[in-house]
């Protein structure tokens, strides 16, 4: 047995194809099915059924399996310990971040990480909460940066900030006419949103106290990934949307007379790093952690020292999210 042996299972899990996995390990398929053959033989079980597509593996294969992503993430730690004690930061650092917050901290971020820690590689991926949550727990990224509880054993949150939500209105919305709003007021026929698979949408929906599978102007429905287009949908077609506190730095001064904020106590959301609970690259991680929160205003930490909003007001149970 080796750990080559076991990084080849491994891939053939994670993506469900022999071919698949020798083309990410960087062998021929011949190499990797002999590879996990040998593997099978010297244990005496077999760990995939081959007669499935995709390929799953056999009852005693997902324990093998386990152990062998626990095996292998023990094994990388001695390169985070050699990694630790040196001066220089180094090495390689997989993200998964969500739409809603990538298009406001990574630009302000990478190029000064970069500039002050020249012999990293950061390798990012816009993804939904979902897909991160599976990469987490499949060892392909070593973290996520998403909106918070999630509520999964295998995984660690360690909040950053708390952002608050704003409306966005059309001067023709009723909404225009207040100086400050409650989520009672919107009206969910003119509210475009984000489409399914989004965490903000379900937040959102939190706000409204109403859940629809569609929403649109009635006649139509709209289904958009980008808060960019959320705003571009109530300049040219009227209506409201709801962003993001982190989105208003990016408004021009007009666009800024379509904000309004919500009464207090205002809807927020929590943002954290999230790991897996036997997650390595430590050092790395809180380097990126402490890059963030130097570019993440005071007022938006404020609850970071408990890790809770135990302190702030608590907000209804009907405003109340993620």
């Amino acid at each position: 047995m080796s750990l080559v042996q076991y990084e080849y299972i491994v891939a053939v899990d994670t993506y469900r194809s022999f071919v698949t996995a020798a083309e990410k390990c960087f062998v021929t398929q011949p190499t990797l099915s002999m590879q996990i053959q040998k593997l099978e033989s010297t244990l005496g079980v077999k760990i995939f059924n081959r007669s499935r597509q995709p390929i799953l593996p056999t009852d005693i294969g997902n324990n093998v399996i386990a152990q062998a992503r626990v095996l292998l993430a023990e094994h990388k730690k001695i390169n985070e310990i050699v990694s630790s004690h040196r001066k220089e930061l180094m090495g390689e650092l997989k993200i998964g971040i969500i739409p809603t917050i990538a298009p406001y901290i990574l630009p302000k971020i990478i190029t000064q990480f970069m500039v002050r820690y020249p012999q990293v590689r950061l390798i990012m991926w816009e993804q939904t909460t979902e897909q991160i949550i599976q990469q987490l727990k499949l060892g392909m990224i070593d973290c996520g940066i998403l909106s918070t509880p999630i509520l999964e054993s295998q995984l660690i949150e360690t909040p950053l900030f708390y952002e608050n939500f704003i409306a966005y209105v059309s001067q023709n919305s009723e909404l225009a006419k207040k100086r400050a709003i409650h989520p009672d007021d919107i009206n969910i026929d003119e509210l475009w949103i984000l489409n399914e698979g989004h965490c903000m949408r379900d937040q959102v929906l939190n706000i409204c106290q109403r859940r629809e599978s569609t929403v649109g102007f009635k006649h139509y429905e709209y289904n958009t990934g980008s808060i960019e287009t959320l705003k571009r949908m109530v300049d040219e077609n009227n209506g409201a949307t709801i962003l993001p506190e982190f989105a208003l730095k990016d408004l021009t001064k007009k666009q800024m007379e379509k904000v309004r904020y919500f009464k207090s106590p205002q809807p927020s959301r929590e943002i954290s790093i999230v790991t897996h609970n036997g997650f390595i690259k430590k050092r790395l991680i809180d380097t990126l952690k402490n890059e963030i929160l130097e570019f993440v205003p005071d007022h938006m930490k404020e609850y970071r020292e408990t890790g809770k909003k135990t302190e702030q007001p608590p907000l209804p149970p009907n405003l109340v999210v993620k």
